[in-house]
């Protein structure tokens, strides 16, 4: 029998997560619920953390943003300070699933599930966001090219849990654009994306970077160099020739290692083409929803 705890401040949050063995954090359920009841995720004990004040908030800092672990998905897509601030993540932030999971899953409890397949990996790494994570020892602070480590397992240490998701404020230089292919159904996993973001550096250079997902164990971080007279054809060039050794997807009923590999390039490709587009229109940029960057 699963014991429920209903901790109302961080520091009992932390002081329940440290205390037991096979405890874990329970915010918007989407996955733990499924995962329960499949008897594929066992847990003597489930930490409700949907009464801990300010872990459902979303400010605007110096830098960029702040957000909450219990921000819903929703939240994320439709926010006019995350359009405003990181257009690229309100954007991956509306693909993911469909409206009734979005509403209901957590931006912390979404990374935290670890999945290779996630969306959000894609925009958080080219974004160079941090993601914090608080116990009874403090906090501490793991860049979200690094939080995923292996096949489903993130940085999370024992007593840890995602206290929030630090995104920096997206360049208004900046190229971008989110390509998810799959091959099911339009709301199923990908079977590969790419996140892609055209970055302007002094004496005429960009800095390309790319997040990969579906298409190895973790989700994939790869960045380049270019300059900015390059023609698009020869930056997806680099792009898919530095994305390929990277490649190693894992089959399953949505297509084989090499059916996702292959639309994998494919991704990258309509990534860096848009991106690359949008980064070298002289005229002042329109953001991918459509609205003029300020």
């Amino acid at each position: 029998m699963t014991a429920y705890h209903y901790p109302t401040t961080l520091d009992e949050t932390c002081a329940l997560l440290d205390d037991g063995e096979d405890t874990m954090v329970y915010g918007g359920g989407t996955a733990v619920q499924i995962l329960l009841k499949q008897g594929v995720l066992f847990a003597t004990d489930l930490v409700d953390i949907g009464g801990v004040t300010g872990l459902d908030e979303i400010s605007e800092t110096s830098k960029g943003l702040r957000v909450g672990p219990l921000v819903t998905l929703r939240r994320m897509e439709t926010s006019p300070i995350v359009r405003r601030v990181a257009p690229l993540a309100a954007e991956v932030y509306s693909r993911v699933a469909n409206p009734r999971v979005r509403n209901t899953a957590s931006v912390g409890g979404n990374i935290a599930h670890g999945d290779y397949r996630l969306d959000p990996p894609t925009a958080l790494m080219v974004l160079d966001a941090t993601v914090e994570l608080t116990s009874r020892r403090g906090s501490r602070k793991v860049p979200a090219r690094e939080f995923f480590v292996d096949f489903q397992q993130t940085a999370l240490e024992h007593g840890e849990l995602v206290s929030a998701i630090e995104i920096p404020t997206q360049p208004e230089s900046a190229g971008a654009h989110f390509a998810k292919l799959s091959s099911l159904a339009a709301n199923d996993w990908p079977a590969a994306s790419a996140a892609a973001l055209v970055v302007e550096r002094s004496r005429g250079k960009r800095d390309v970077r790319l997040g990969l997902g579906a298409l190895s164990h973790v989700p994939v971080f790869l960045q380049f160099e270019a300059s900015a007279d390059t023609s698009v054809d020869d930056v997806v060039g680099a792009a898919k020739e530095a994305a390929t050794p990277l490649l190693d997807p894992i089959p399953d009923v949505r297509g084989s290692s090499d059916y996702k590999r292959r639309l994998g390039l494919v991704a990258v490709e309509e990534a860096i083409r848009n991106s690359w587009k949008e980064g070298n229109d002289d005229h002042r940029r329109v953001s991918i929803f459509g609205r003029r960057r300020r």
